[in-house]
């Protein structure tokens, strides 16, 4: 019988999350399947997720028309299809949510990506998705933006779970890790319970070696010196794992601080990294190198489908993100001694990450609006 090499994770203090929803694994019951015997505790969504579930997906057909026949907008009808998805996910969940004492078993919906530079907008359009989807085990994603951070803090001293999205800066990591704290210490002076309020940071990894080993390719097409060519290619598809690990350590130091321990004797859970984006986008690098190589106590790593299929299959488990953290240091300072400035770089990916949502999203509603005029009785 060929090992699950997926179900090893939790044995190292990982969880593994699914990075895909549509109604069409729900009715089927692969989701089910794949909560009962592949080791999936919890599910995250997107814009893009959405749109891939829902154009052109005959299962909707009925639920659209139902909201035609209601008089809803396009949109209206969209969030009622994508909050029963993620209700009904987070049913399915639920019993991984209770058994874990609420570390595991969330369902994530995003709010409008067209919301990331609005503060006012995220904070009442999150309050308004924790409303209408009334399930325990749901976090809303706000991404961690300059905008962003302020809704962090106010949601999580509503009480409502959040996942922080499009991270891809440690610094912002480690803002959305305050923003959580201050969220909860908001609710602590309120004399409220914090001990059911939890968050995780969906720290991005393949955008980012996407994009620098394009600037290295440039360099290494400016330069004719060989111990430069050399240093250049040993940087190839390490910069994403290299930040990851110093993020994790910054992780480590925030969790240790007097502040935080105050916080865990009134019962708080820790705000745990999430590793995002795991899929390896060049074919020559490893199709597993975003799950092997950042296995580590307290994490979570949410995976799309093809990459569970892979890991299952040859993942080599073992604790690594506090292997050569020196190391990774030394890769990050190399990076930018070379003329990299990787602050813009991840301002660059930040920006492109929000119309990466916005996109799929904007499609999706025209998806939408013309299945409604098919749909539509005469």
């Amino acid at each position: 019988m060929t090992t699950n090499h997926l179900l090893e994770l939790r044995d190292h203090g990982q969880s593994v999350w699914l990075d895909n929803l549509s109604r069409s694994i729900i009715q089927s019951g692969e989701l089910a399947e794949m909560i009962e015997n592949q080791g999936i505790r919890g599910i995250t969504s997107n814009p893009a997720i959405f749109q891939k579930a829902i154009a052109g997906n005959e299962v909707y057909d009925e639920a659209i028309l139902a909201g035609i026949k209601a008089g809803k907008s396009a949109n209206e009808i969209y969030e009622s299809l994508a909050f029963k998805d993620i209700q009904d996910a987070a049913d399915l969940l639920k019993p991984i949510y209770e058994a874990s004492g609420g570390q595991d078993g969330y369902v994530s919906i995003e709010v409008s990506p067209k919301l990331a530079r609005d503060t006012t907008g995220t904070i009442a359009e999150a309050l308004r998705f924790s409303e209408a989807v009334d399930r325990p085990n749901v976090m809303i994603k706000i991404p961690g933006t300059a905008e962003g951070f302020p809704a962090i803090e106010r949601v999580t001293a509503e009480g409502i779970p959040v996942n922080v999205t499009l991270l891809f800066a440690v610094e912002d990591y480690e803002k959305s890790a305050w923003a959580y704290i201050k969220g909860l210490e908001s609710r602590v002076a309120q004399g409220k319970d914090i001990s059911k309020v939890t968050s995780v940071a969906s720290f991005f990894l393949s955008r980012i070696d996407v994009l620098v080993d394009q600037k290295l390719e440039d360099l290494l097409a400016q330069t004719s010196d060989e111990a430069e060519k050399t240093t250049i290619n040993s940087l190839m598809g390490k910069v994403a794992i290299a930040n990851a690990k110093i993020a994790y350590q910054t992780y480590k130091d925030i969790y240790a601080s007097d502040r935080w321990q105050a916080l865990l004797a009134k019962g708080a859970n820790e705000q745990r990294l999430l590793w995002a984006s795991t899929s390896t986008k060049n074919p020559t690098y490893s199709d597993v190198m975003y799950v092997d190589n950042l296995v580590g106590d307290h994490t979570v790593n949410t995976m799309p489908p093809e990459t569970i299929a892979a890991c299952i299959d040859h993942c080599d488990i073992e604790d690594r993100i506090e292997i050569n953290v020196e190391q990774a240091e030394e890769v990050v300072a190399t990076v930018q001694k070379l003329g990299i400035d990787l602050n813009q770089v991840m301002k660059q990916l930040e920006d492109e990450g929000i119309e990466k949502f916005i996109k799929p999203f904007d499609s999706l509603m025209g998806s939408l609006e013309e299945k409604m005029q098919q749909l539509t009785p005469a």
